[in-house]
């Protein structure tokens, strides 16, 4: 099928762990502004940063890029991006959007492009990532979200669920689902028009929405798990890895 694709990368200035991060400086550049290199080096199409505040579009300019400006009381990455698609995108000319999060500043660009692999399917509404769990302590941690899903192929799941539980129960690998996502336009206009779902708010899981409404989510198997900035300490790690 053919895909016009547009990235975009919610940032909002307000975090309950680390105020400002999208500003946060990292190897002389605010961590922002690494996430849209990142995406721009997938080289998938063009990169828009969904912001909430005029201060990140105004560093994502300064260093080159494109910046939107949205409303800042979204209670979520998915309606952010939905309202910079309407600023960004008027027009229609893009059939898949990506939501790159704004606090992956070390992401490989080749997960990016990985996340489109399948919607080439037609029946697959969002597509998103995962990787296996090798280490143990994170089975059972309930930061560390579990896509349960049946293989397709041999890097592919079909999601049934996603849970902070340890599951699927039994011997067998564990996945760790990676909150990157490809949607095909239409479904990620459904996706925002829901109701927040009894399954989503329980487990405080938004893409449990989409599966409860019968939209399919498959998932492409990568080798490795991007590093989300959320604490001060994640943010030391990043500046050592892009020193």
């Amino acid at each position: 099928m053919a895909q016009n694709p547009l990235v975009l990368i919610p940032a909002r200035m307000s975090s309950t762990r680390l105020p400002g991060k999208p500003l946060a400086d990292i190897a002389g550049a605010p961590m922002i502004v690494h996430v849209w290199r990142r995406a721009s080096e997938a080289g998938v199409g063009p990169v828009v940063v969904a912001a909430d505040t005029a201060e990140i579009v105004a560093a994502v300019e300064k260093a080159g890029g494109r910046a939107v400006l949205t409303r800042p009381d979204h209670p979520s990455g998915s309606d952010r991006i939905y309202e910079a698609l309407q600023q960004a995108d008027p027009a229609q000319a893009h059939d898949v959007v990506v939501n790159v999060q704004g606090d992956l500043p070390t992401i490989d660009p080749a997960c990016i492009r990985a996340a489109l692999a399948p919607l080439a399917e037609p029946a697959v509404d969002i597509a998103t990532l995962a990787a296996e769990i090798h280490r143990e302590e994170e089975r059972a941690n309930p930061n560390v979200v579990k896509l349960v899903g049946t293989e397709i192929a041999p890097a592919r799941r079909r999601a049934l669920y996603f849970t902070r539980a340890t599951a699927p129960w039994g011997e067998g690998p564990l996945f760790h689902h990676i909150g990157l996502y490809a949607y095909r336009r239409a479904a990620l206009e459904r996706f925002v028009k829901l109701p927040p779902s009894p399954l989503e708010l329980r487990e405080r899981l938004e893409q449990l929405r989409a599966l409860e409404d019968n939209m399919r989510i498959d998932a492409e198997i990568v080798a490795t798990v991007p590093l989300g900035v959320d604490t001060p300490e994640d943010l030391e790690r990043a500046r050592q890895i892009l020193a």
